[in-house]
């Protein structure tokens, strides 16, 4: 994970002017998954090149092919089953929690509007399994949602990588499927909520596109 980490700091901060904001929200100790927005091909790299600590990331197993395969798990990333209920990926995932690190994880799923509206239920599992808190991330000027390079954003354009104040959820004594439907429902307002206070707080400015649309 430290050199997947080092890695995108510099290829991340080489390619584009990134501003990182309030980086200090994440705990600098103990296990936290951090729950970025999806729009744009560069969301995967930009939490593991602005986080201030090593992370683990579950990312779509279709990409895990051949050396670059090779060298996501050589970094500590996580393949994930999208079509259904990957248990191998989960209990790696708490595995990274239980040992005190960074798991990140993306709530959407898949990219998206960006603004959290559609949430699966996965990060909300691994929050009642682990008791990890969360920790919201919005990433600003990330290029428009298509699937070719084309819709990278320019070379040394700004992007905004702005972090939240993390959420602990309570306690539970019995991790049913009404608790994990009751964490999904904090984790959604929330991240909703951060998401908002980070489109108020850059509205006007040219890279303020919470959606990477311009």
């Amino acid at each position: 994970a430290t050199t997947g980490w080092r890695t995108a700091w510099v290829v991340m901060r080489t390619g584009w002017s990134i501003r990182v904001h309030d980086p200090d929200l994440v705990p600098a100790h103990g296990p936290v998954t951090l729950a970025p927005n999806h729009t744009g091909f560069l969301d995967p790299p930009l939490p593991t090149g602005t986080s201030p600590r090593p992370i683990h990331c579950l990312a779509k197993r279709e990409i895990f092919r051949g050396p670059l395969g090779w060298f996501l798990r050589s970094i500590g990333q996580i393949p994930l089953d999208r079509s259904g209920t990957d248990r191998t990926a989960l209990t790696s995932a708490l595995a990274v929690l239980s040992a005190g690190r960074v798991l990140v994880v993306y709530p959407e799923g898949t990219r998206g509007s960006g603004n959290f509206a559609d949430m699966r239920r996965g990060l909300a599992w691994l929050a009642v399994r682990s008791g990890a808190p969360v920790v919201p991330v919005v990433a600003f000027g990330v290029a428009s949602r298509g699937t070719t390079l084309s819709a990278l954003p320019r070379v040394r354009s700004r992007l905004d990588v702005v972090f939240g104040s993390p959420v602990y959820l309570p306690p539970v004594t019995v991790r049913s499927h009404a608790a994990v439907q009751e964490a999904n429902r904090r984790l959604h307002a929330a991240l909703t909520a951060h998401y908002s206070a980070v489109a108020v707080r850059f509205a006007g400015q040219v890279s303020a596109s919470p959606t990477g649309e311009d």
